[in-house]
């Protein structure tokens, strides 16, 4: 069996942090999804129509610029995909991510840090940008699960 990866986007720290247990859990690498343009508390205003968040998440063809790339993609079989939920599904720059790399063979599992809202259409978008994977269905997260809470989920998956 490969390796597996936790690959996550982070804008305010939540995901990361849920996303190093879950490394932990899993005995995974951990890989940081990061803009190469950082967002700003202003660009994440979801309440403003023009922030950069808003007008990336209302243009389906936006994909954002990561900084760096996973050296070795196909060391693994198995990729935890984290975000934040931003309109009821993933960030564009995870499009960005899975557009990036060949999947084919292997096991996405999405989670998703959210204080209400579920995954939404996320596992169904990643599964399109990712046709040869197989993608699970995935969790949403709250940000306080422990590690063994999270051992608990891998064991499952």
């Amino acid at each position: 069996m490969g390796k597996t990866l936790v690959a996550f986007f982070s804008a305010s720290g939540v995901t990361a942090r849920v996303a190093e247990r879950l490394a932990k859990a899993a005995q995974a690498d951990l890989f940081e999804i990061s803009p190469k343009e950082l967002y700003t508390e202003s660009d994440l205003d979801w309440k403003n129509k023009n922030s950069r968040s808003s007008l990336e998440m209302k243009d389906p063809d936006c994909r954002p610029e990561i900084w760096s790339k996973v050296e070795s993609m196909d060391e693994y079989d198995r990729v935890f995909v984290g975000y934040p939920i931003w309109w009821y599904r993933e960030p564009s720059i995870i499009d960005t991510f899975m557009e990036s790399y060949d999947f084919t063979s292997k096991t996405i599992i999405p989670f998703a840090t959210s204080g209400g809202s579920g995954l939404g259409d996320s596992p169904e978008n990643i599964q399109k940008l990712a046709p040869g994977a197989r993608v699970l269905s995935g969790r949403r997260l709250f940000g306080s699960e422990t590690e063994d809470d999270l051992k608990k989920w891998v064991d499952e998956v």
